[in-house]
């Protein structure tokens, strides 16, 4: 894979404060919080990246003009690449230092098995990104690539930058600290491209922007920029890497008795009464067999679900997939049993997906028949599916937290 470091348009620190311009991904905006990133600053990335005008396109392409114009957004004074170390604390009091670092990476066609993807894409986000990216000729945003390096050679390169301030040292809505830091030195980057010369990477996020970048390259062949998108990279090896499961609400209106019937025809059942062992042990019984927690209504016991033998054998799809909590339970418990058709299933209809894990336990004293809750996925298994051409089940994994929009634009022209 050929890394290159950016040319890049960011914020001007003598007249903002990156604090009231970031945000993060256009996906995870909604009306209301759109209004409140507006209400930050004139200058807020989210008037780029998702304007609330009738031309949002033609809109974010006057901005990024006058904001250039005035000196809000500059260029950086060499090509770089900016590394990023994202700290938070996680539910059980546990910081995470989450790193990585942004670059340019050539696009590649998924039949080069460069690049792997892990989620389908709908052609309607696919056309909004595409649509946006040619009237600003510039990403925004960040594709998410994770690569596996054990000998952490990027990371000990790292270390003497992090002695000195970053250059940018901001914290998300969500309480998310990110500090970047710039890495100009050509001897330095020399290193980041030797290291991942050879590497293949998976998509973790940015499916939609990636195929993005591959149409506008295609349609723009005589723009040499355009070969290239802008991408974060982390490395799997890292403990800090975490890939968090996002959990299933039953709200369509069952029978609890019947749902955990149906249950233990395919699921040997355990009994628990403690929550944070039940929690535990879904994550242990996991490591061992296909394991899936269940909380009822009306129902103070906590239920862990461990598959039957040879109960997935018959799901029509590539062993790795058959292989995955979220397929035997779509497939067998959801579909089959409780009759949920894919269309309800895509659509979120009589059944939601939530990824904060207190959120789906409250579900049940909001009126949910059942939750599902679901153990942490496992890069290996993604990088399984992956690389036999297979995409993993809907909002299957949730890598946490979310890339920042704001901190690096990555200019076409």
């Amino acid at each position: 894979m050929e890394i290159k470091p950016i040319e890049a348009v960011i914020y001007n620190k003598e007249k903002i404060d990156i604090n009231d311009v970031i945000a993060p991904p256009y996906d995870v905006i909604d009306d209301e919080y759109r209004n409140k990133l507006y209400e930050k600053s004139d200058y807020n990335i989210v008037k780029l990246i998702l304007s609330k005008e009738n031309d949002p396109y033609t809109d974010a392409k006057n901005n990024f003009e006058d904001w250039k114009a005035k000196e809000v957004l500059i260029k950086t004074k060499k090509p770089a690449i900016f590394y990023i170390i994202q700290k938070y604390t996680n539910e059980k009091g546990k910081l995470i230092e989450r790193k990585g670092f942004i670059a340019r990476n050539k696009i590649h066609s998924f039949d080069d098995k460069k690049i792997l993807p892990h989620e389908y894409t709908m052609s309607g986000p696919k056309e909004d990104r595409f649509k946006l990216v040619s009237a600003c000729k510039a990403f925004f945003s960040q594709i998410f690539l994770v690569y596996n390096d054990e000998q952490f050679k990027i990371e000990k390169m790292v270390e003497k930058y992090l002695k000195n301030p970053p250059y940018f040292d901001v914290t998300d809505d969500l309480g998310v600290q990110n500090l970047v830091y710039l890495i100009d030195d050509e001897a330095d980057i020399k290193l980041i491209r030797d290291t991942l010369e050879d590497k293949t990477f998976l998509i973790a996020d940015g499916h939609h922007r990636y195929e993005t970048s591959m149409r506008y390259s295609k349609e723009h062949i005589e723009n040499e920029s355009a070969k290239y998108v802008m991408s974060y990279f982390t490395n799997a090896s890292d403990e800090n890497l975490i890939i968090y499961p996002t959990h299933r609400v039953i709200e369509k209106s069952l029978n609890p008795k019947e749902i955990l019937e149906k249950a233990q025809k395919h699921y040997d059942i355990e009994i628990e009464k403690d929550k944070e062992t039940f929690l535990e042990k879904i994550e242990e019984e996991n490591k061992k067999q296909i394991t899936t927690g269940l909380i009822l209504k009306d129902d103070d016991n906590f239920y862990i679900l461990k598959l039957k033998a040879g109960q997935n054998a018959s799901i029509d799809a590539i062993e790795p997939l058959r292989n995955l909590d979220l397929t035997v339970l779509h497939e067998i418990l959801l579909k089959k049993e409780l009759g949920f058709k894919d269309e309800e299933l895509m659509s979120q209809n009589g059944i939601k997906y939530i990824k904060q894990e207190n959120v789906a336990f409250d579900s049940i004293k909001n009126g949910a028949s059942a939750a599902f809750i679901m153990a942490y996925p496992k890069m290996q298994d993604i990088l399984d599916v992956s690389a036999e051409g297979g995409r993993m089940p809907q909002k299957s994994t949730y890598f946490y937290p979310k890339l920042l929009s704001g901190l690096v634009i990555n200019p076409l022209d």
